[in-house]
């Protein structure tokens, strides 16, 4: 199965579960498991907060550009926004690092993305945003077993 999703939502901490359902429903129909359902929702948050939090400074006015992709059983999910951008990606990507510790955040973002998918690709730009393409490959269908 080949299908896509775009969804473009400005840059509100309300539109943050909007975003975690609306792509949970796109997955859906590729029959996932609960956790990988559960991975793929935490991770669109994760992606999506940091967006607001960090790329935009919580200001409403912004847009977050959401893509889904399915094929077969392989999940492509890319979150861009225009934003600050990441002044250094390794640094970004360390666990308990934040950029904003007086929000008392966990810094552990990049960290979640990274456990709950396949693969994780950072590109960011000083004032010009953030693009994180994601993967995960979700496990076989299983068949239903009809007794008699």
């Amino acid at each position: 199965m080949r299908n896509r999703m775009y969804l473009e939502i400005a840059s509100m901490s309300e539109n943050e579960s909007f975003a975690r359902v609306a792509v949970g429903a796109f997955i859906s129909q590729l029959d996932p498991t609960m956790d990988e359902l559960m991975e793929v929702k935490t991770v669109v948050s994760e992606a999506v907060t940091n967006s607001i939090i960090h790329g935009y400074n919580e200001e409403p006015n912004h847009t977050i550009e959401i893509s889904c992709h399915l094929y077969d059983r392989k999940f492509d999910l890319t979150i861009t926004d225009h934003g600050m951008g990441i002044e250094d990606i390794e640094i970004a990507r360390e666990p308990m690092y934040t950029s904003k510790p007086e929000l008392e955040r966990s810094g552990m973002g990049f960290t979640i993305i990274e456990n709950f998918m396949d693969s994780i690709e950072i590109e960011s730009s000083i004032g010009k945003g953030t693009t994180i393409h994601m993967t995960k490959i979700l496990s076989p269908k299983k068949t239903k077993v009809v007794h008699e």
